[in-house]
Parts: structure tokens; C-alpha cells; sequence
């Protein structure tokens, strides 16, 4: 399959309606799909990003200390720091943020730059052209505009770009979205990651079949704020007082809400109502 690259600009409803013109500008060679929410559900208004509060002091070890182990390889239950009970950390970007408030994206083929520092191998189940890249507008706890990037299979690029659309239009807050690198895979457990993300060559948690995410049919959306749990094990290692989903705060996801109805627009299961574990950041194609 050879995909040229299509861009695309959708401006939201608020800033539509202080303009003196109402034409949108719209993407150039396909129609979105209609899940584009033109405003956001009222549901979405205790995780909107922050637009007042200043972003919290990024900590200097963040990323940097491993996590202790028990003999068995396994991580030991860790209660998380303080400096990471209300994370809220500004966004380092790593692409030029977008010029305006209005959600820009791209889709384009899989190669180049973006292959070459991927988790993509030669024995990895999907090929790259099967995969596309993509880049999308986001807004980060910082309350600033930024490009993410991600890789997901190229049949849902397109629902992927309207979902994360419905997501900028409700300014629901996004720390982090870059692709996974080898280094990322083979580094230190910090247990403090907290990076949205699609495609990863890898096997599922605790197991050796291959993960959705190595068919680009899954993505993690700010697993710091919302784990992964299987008995004790806890994903991300410090993340444990996220767990508790009493009060959802900016960023985390909850049942019924904004994030996981997108989602389930397009056909996509949340690991949220998993039974044997949880996994509050995680969606997918296959519901695994």
C-alpha cells in the first residue's frame, strides 16, 4: 500500500465563534470521519487541561531511578512520591508546536526518520507498510498547544485522528506523545513514564504473544495517570495512587466519559472493564 500525505486542520468550536468567517478549512484528499466532535461532552469538565494554574516543577530525577526488584524480577509496591501526586509537569516538546489553537494533523507512510528510531525489527508481526505515522495537535497540562506523534495501523488512521480531534476540541490534557524507541525499551524501569503512545514491537505485559501495539491496533493514553494492574504489579511502577479513580483529576480516564466514549465510537475497547486485570490507559482494537 503507498500513502501520500494528507493533512489536515479542524478548528474548534470556541474559536470558531470569535470569528468574523465561519470557513473551516478542511483535509485536502479524504473527508474525516464523522466521530469529530464539533464540542465536548459535559462529562469531560473535571479532566480538561489546566488554563490558569502554573505547570508544576518538573523533578530533577524524573526518569532516572530505577525501581527495586524482588528476587524474582518483579517490581516491589511502591507508594508514589509526593512530587508526583498531582502531576501536572509542562510538556518538552520534541516537534514544532503548531502555529494556532486549531487541532492540525498529518498522516503520512511509515519510514524515513520516524522508522528508523521506532521499535520496528525485521521480525516485528506488521510491516511498515501496513503502519502509518501520524502527528496530531494536543493540549499539555501546561495549558499550551503542542504536535505529538504516532504510529497505528494504517486502516485506522483516520478514526485515530478523530478521536484525538474530539480529545483537543475538550482541551483533555496530554503530557507527553512521542514514539517508543529501542533505548525506551532496554533503559532503566523509573516507573515514572507517563508517555501516550501507539505502536511498540513488543509482547504483552507478562506474557509472549505478541501485543496489539506491535499491529499498531492499541494505544496507552497518560499511563502514569492511569495504571495498569494485575494482583500487586502495578504499571507504572510510582503510579500507585492512581489506582484510586474516586476523584478523576485532569488527565485521568473515567468510565462513560469523554476518552473512552471516542473511543468506542470507532469500535475500540478500554482495559478499564477488563476482569482479571486493569488498565486504565490502554485501548483497543481486539479488546486485549
Amino acid at each position: 500500500m503507498t500513502l501520500g500525505l494528507r493533512v489536515g486542520v479542524i478548528v474548534s468550536a470556541a474559536l470558531l465563534a470569535s470569528c468574523v468567517s465561519s470557513e473551516v478549512a478542511t483535509e485536502e484528499s479524504i473527508e474525516l470521519p464523522t466521530t469529530v466532535a464539533a464540542s465536548a461532552p459535559s462529562t469531560t469538565t473535571t479532566t480538561a487541561a489546566p488554563t490558569t494554574a502554573p505547570p508544576l516543577t518538573r523533578p530533577r530525577w524524573l526518569g532516572l531511578r530505577a525501581l527495586a526488584t524482588n528476587p524474582d524480577g518483579s517490581y516491589k509496591p511502591v507508594d508514589t512520591p509526593p512530587q508526583l501526586l498531582n502531576r501536572s509537569f509542562a510538556t518538552e516538546d520534541s516537534l514544532p508546536p503548531p502555529p494556532s489553537e486549531t487541532y492540525v494533523w498529518t498522516i503520512s507512510p511509515f519510514e524515513g526518520e520516524p522508522l528508523k528510531r521506532s521499535t520496528y525489527k525485521p521480525d516485528c508481526p506488521v510491516g511498515p507498510e501496513s503502519l502509518s505515522y501520524l502527528t496530531m495537535s494536543f493540549w499539555g497540562f501546561d495549558g499550551l498547544h503542542h504536535t505529538g506523534e504516532m504510529v497505528v495501523d494504517s486502516e485506522w488512521a483516520e478514526s485515530i485522528v478523530s478521536v484525538f480531534a474530539q480529545l483537543h476540541e475538550a482541551r483533555f490534557p496530554i503530557e507527553e506523545m512521542r514514539l517508543v524507541t529501542p533505548a525506551d525499551l532496554t533503559g532503566i524501569s523509573s516507573g515514572d513514564t507517563n508517555n501516550t503512545t501507539a505502536y511498540v514491537c513488543r509482547a504483552v505485559t507478562g506474557g509472549r504473544r505478541w501485543s496489539d501495539h506491535a499491529l499498531g491496533t492499541a494505544i496507552d493514553i497518560n499511563p502514569f495517570h492511569n495504571p495498569y494492574q494485575r494482583g500487586e504489579i502495578i504499571l507504572p511502577g510510582l503510579a500507585k495512587a492512581f489506582m484510586d479513580r474516586e476523584e478523576l483529576t485532569p488527565g485521568m480516564i473515567g468510565r462513560d466519559g469523554l476518552v473512552v466514549n471516542a473511543f468506542a465510537d470507532i469500535g475500540w475497547s478500554w482495559g478499564g472493564d477488563w476482569k482479571t486485570v486493569t488498565d486504565y490507559q490502554h485501548f483497543s482494537l481486539s479488546g486485549n
